[in-house]
């Protein structure tokens, strides 16, 4: 039976608000747009901090520019006092070695298979230290707003991480059109969108695809009137 993960975060949520407790959450965010639905979801309910950690993203200069991005988003947000608390933004350094080393021997897997699931974990464990280190009740990824990342995997994942001190926030960000938001989003502010998830084997099976599909075009016969 599959799991509804958004019910388990709802539930969680409720219960804070029936006991009066605003608990401190540090959300990994892959990126601003994929972050811009998920932040308005949770900052109403938690002392929020988004943690930007992607050590799989191909280039230096990508990861620059995801994190400005993600940190301009914040900065929209908190001018426009949406929530209780202002937004807070932890940006790690660039370390893709840490990426290579745990992609190594998977560099020919599809994207969604055992090399993602391996990237998960590497940014869901990072963050879990980084929340546990800093006093942070819970954790949780924006990972599952996007429908080409698996949430059942995620949540195991995060579960698996989770400590009776810093608990791992049961999600799936993509229910209630959580996606489809996160693109309205982005258009309204105008925010970078990359067409890859952002590490280089991605970046070469978009390539590949946008390239068959303009060869397939290509073959297409062309229609005349009669």
């Amino acid at each position: 039976m599959k799991i509804n993960y958004n019910i388990f975060m709802e539930e969680t949520i409720e219960n804070l608000k029936t006991s009066g407790i605003v608990s401190t959450l540090l959300l990994h965010s892959c990126c601003a747009p994929c972050s811009s639905s998920v932040i308005k979801r949770l900052a109403p309910h938690f002392k929020l901090t988004v943690f930007y950690y992607n050590p799989n993203i191909d280039s230096d200069n990508e990861y620059k520019k995801r994190a400005e991005e993600q940190q301009r988003l914040i900065e929209i947000y908190n001018a426009q006092k949406l929530f209780p608390i202002p937004v807070r933004i932890i940006t790690a350094e660039y370390s893709p070695e840490a990426f290579y080393t745990i992609a190594k021997g998977y560099e020919n897997c599809r994207e969604g298979g055992e090399r993602c699931f391996r990237c998960y974990h590497l940014r869901l464990s990072i963050t879990a230290e980084a929340a546990q280190k800093n006093g942070f009740d819970y954790f949780c990824s924006t990972l599952s707003v996007s429908p080409l990342k698996n949430a059942e995997k995620i949540n195991k994942i995060g579960s698996a991480l989770s400590t009776e001190n810093c608990r791992w926030l049961s999600s799936d960000f993509k229910k209630k059109n959580g996606y489809l938001s996160s693109i309205e989003l982005s258009k309204r502010f105008g925010l970078y969108r990359q067409d890859y998830c952002g590490c280089i084997y991605s970046k070469n099976e978009r390539a590949d695809f946008e390239r068959h599909k303009r060869e397939r075009e290509l073959l297409q016969p062309v229609k005349t009137e009669m």
